[in-house]
């Protein structure tokens, strides 16, 4: 078994996951051949940048295109203009930049080609409000969603219904061109259409739908969006449009795919490593107490696994707000409930971590916990109960030195969890 400190270990294994999910790895196994006419990039997402930047390295034609990234998520690229916009909540940039991208994708032709570029966090970077609704109602609405629990399929079906260009209306918006979607995966179930919201793909669901989800959380969206949601013009473009027929998806990064590089990494370090799962959902917290339950397991029974040893596990984890003012993210809140649920528990340790390098608002990617999190916590005076129920994890986790601050990875295939069992 190597001799890394835990921390530099697990670290390790977060810095296998994001390499392998950057599109340079991944992009040039699906593109298509060159068109007759244009090649036309459109995208969105907190890898849009990273990926028009690599696929300008590889594609053997012109390129011409726009792509819109997160505030401090781009990257030097030549010919595809990079925007950046405000995530999780929309803003004024990321409006004017899907309007941009409509209206690009309106020009394409039938002998021209549209590549587009799609990543986690589209959904914020591409709102784009329908007639009669404003940004700041769009706004409200966001933050609604993001405190409510709702998980992310539920939160991106309310999203498509209020949006001129997500739930495949960006395809829609060039009927007769061919377009190839090459989609870098952060949701549970790599579903195309619920990452970033679909804009090219086709959309299975309702307003039906997503006023359900409105009403079964609690939110009132003001009169302007119920209004919207009660009209035909809100469902999205049906599946068996002929919008659809010419375009085609291809998810080329995964939550798995990462898990199964840090696993490799593990392996190649002397340690056995099990994967749960990719697409563990739930509230952090109690996700954060099975995984304590499945390390208590192997520290006492050596099942499933007999310690040294990791366990791995991905998805998307939510956050019901309890409380008005705390700091963190659904990886720090994970981690604040596991160190809570492990109670201290000797030889083990674990890293929480979003791979896009910020976990929710903040500018950590996660957390680190060790056998010593809460013994440091009480020297300190800090409460991990009276935090916890604050959803302050980013406040304890800063006090103690224990946050992952790695800065943007220009990638994005959702949560990381490592538990390191000795």
């Amino acid at each position: 078994m190597t001799s890394l400190p835990p921390r530099d270990l697990l670290r390790r294994l977060f810095d296998a996951a994001v390499t392998a999910a950057q599109p340079a790895e991944a992009l040039a196994r699906f593109l298509p051949p060159p068109p007759k006419g244009r090649t036309i990039v459109v995208g969105a997402g907190k890898a849009a940048a990273e990926m028009a930047a690599a696929l300008e390295g590889i594609w053997p034609g012109p390129l011409t295109g726009l792509v819109v990234t997160r505030y401090g998520h781009s990257a030097p690229t030549r010919f595809i203009e990079v925007v950046e916009a405000a995530h999780p909540v929309p803003d004024a940039a990321g409006q004017v930049a899907a309007q941009r991208l409509l209206d690009l994708a309106a020009t394409a032709g039938p002998d021209d080609l549209i590549l587009a570029l799609v990543s986690g966090g589209g959904s914020a970077l591409l709102a784009l409000p329908p007639d009669g609704v404003s940004l700041p109602e769009i706004q409200a609405l966001y933050r609604a969603l993001l405190a409510s629990g709702a998980d992310i399929a539920q939160m991106n079906r309310v999203r498509k219904h209020v949006s001129r260009i997500l739930g495949g209306r960006l395809a829609a918006a060039a009927p007769r061109t061919p377009m190839v979607s090459l989609v870098i995966s952060d949701v549970p179930g790599d579903e195309p259409g619920v990452i970033a919201s679909g804009p090219t793909v086709p959309d299975v669901s309702n307003r039906a739908e997503a006023q359900a989800i409105l009403t079964a959380y609690g939110i009132d969206p003001g009169p302007a969006l119920t209004d919207w949601l009660a009209a035909p013009a809100a469902d999205t473009p049906a599946p068996d449009s002929p919008a659809f027929a010419n375009k085609r998806v291809h998810v080329i990064a995964s939550p798995l795919h990462s898990l199964r590089a840090a696993e490799a990494a593990a392996t190649a370090l002397g340690l056995p490593a099990l994967v749960l799962g990719d697409a563990i959902e739930g509230e952090a917290r109690e996700v954060a107490k099975v995984h304590a339950g499945i390390a208590r397991s192997i520290r006492q029974h050596g099942l499933p696994l007999t310690p040294p040893c990791v366990i791995l596990s991905g998805g998307e984890t939510t956050v019901t707000v309890r409380a008005k003012g705390g700091r963190g993210g659904r990886n720090a809140e994970f981690a604040l409930g596991l160190a809570h649920a492990l109670k201290g528990l000797d030889g083990v340790y674990a890293l929480a971590a979003d791979t896009d390098g910020i976990d929710g608002t903040e500018d950590n990617a996660g957390a680190f916990v060790t056998p010593e999190t809460l013994a440091r916590a009480r020297a300190a005076t800090l409460s991990a109960a009276d935090f916890l129920a604050r959803n302050d994890s980013y406040s304890f986790f800063q006090a103690l030195g224990d946050l992952l601050i790695t800065g943007p990875t220009r990638t994005n295939v959702n949560d990381f969890r490592a538990l390191l069992i000795l």
